[in-house]
């Protein structure tokens, strides 16, 4: 069983379920922060999966693990959790710019 695959698929679900409830069941800021959580879980999820079509598996961790605490965090203020987690959301954005910098890198080394 290919685990990063999964976590990937599960990702992929859980912005789907995410950005639904952003649409149909919140309204202000809750609908915001699903709506920006879910786009970049998504986003992030279907790049783990071609990062490992790629054999690329350290930036698809780093997709699948920067979009859990990019979108997570946004997810829990939207369920009313303290907005101090808010302070966390850019630790999950970073870990996604590096997955892009290191597949980047890849892809650089691949063609020289």
């Amino acid at each position: 069983m290919n685990v990063l695959a999964m976590l990937a698929a599960l990702c992929g679900a859980m912005a789907v379920g995410a950005g639904a409830f952003g649409a149909h069941g919140a309204t202000g800021d809750a609908a915001k922060w699903l709506t920006t959580g879910a786009h970049y879980q998504m986003i992030h999820a279907v790049a783990a999966l071609v990062a490992l079509q790629m054999a690329a598996r350290g930036p698809a961790w780093l997709f699948v693990v920067g979009g859990l605490i990019f979108g997570g965090t946004l997810y829990l203020m939207a369920l009313g959790l303290p907005r101090w987690l808010g302070a966390i959301t850019p630790i999950g954005g970073a870990l996604l710019i590096a997955g892009w910098l290191w597949l980047a890198w890849r892809a650089m080394r691949a063609s020289v």
